[in-house]
């Protein structure tokens, strides 16, 4: 396989990666992970502190909040930064990353599993972690890298 000088997000890089996302299955799987594993702990983040999508305090064990020095609200706000950092992380440096969000959604999964009537939602986040474990093995190949000079290289 070829490097290739991968440029800034132009509209030019775009359409030479969807047109390899088209010819390189893997590639696209790749890119669509990428993509959403920086669109999905972004926008579910950002709803921590505006609670549109759920009212988040729900999914919080009650233990969690008894050994917190926090109330559930300002848990869960800690959460959204950390699921937005995460999701500017994963945009940046998808090789690291990618397990960073994978021990996130582990923690996320004993939460659920120590609290009653989340299970369903367990085992979602379950999928979600092997499909970051497999973002990370797909980035080590088709992550862009910086070189000496700077310049985006794959």
């Amino acid at each position: 396989m070829s490097a290739n000088v991968v440029g800034a997000p132009t509209s030019r890089w775009s359409s030479q990666a969807l047109h390899r996302a088209r010819v390189e299955p893997a590639y696209g799987a790749f890119l669509m992970l990428w993509i959403g594993f920086f669109l999905i702990p972004l926008v579910f983040g950002l709803d921590k502190f505006f609670n549109v999508l759920a009212n988040w305090e729900g999914y919080l064990a009650p233990w969690v909040v008894s050994v917190s020095p926090f109330s559930a609200h300002t848990v869960m706000l800690i959460v959204g930064v950390v699921e937005i950092a995460a999701a500017v992380t994963v945009a940046l440096k998808p090789r690291l990353a990618a397990y960073v969000v994978a021990l996130w959604l582990a923690g996320i999964i004993v939460n659920l599993l120590t609290y009653p009537g989340f299970y369903d939602v367990a085992l979602r986040d379950f999928g979600l972690l092997v499909a970051a474990l497999a973002l990370a093995r797909l980035a080590k190949t088709y992550a862009p890298t910086r070189n000496r000079s700077g310049h985006a290289t794959r």
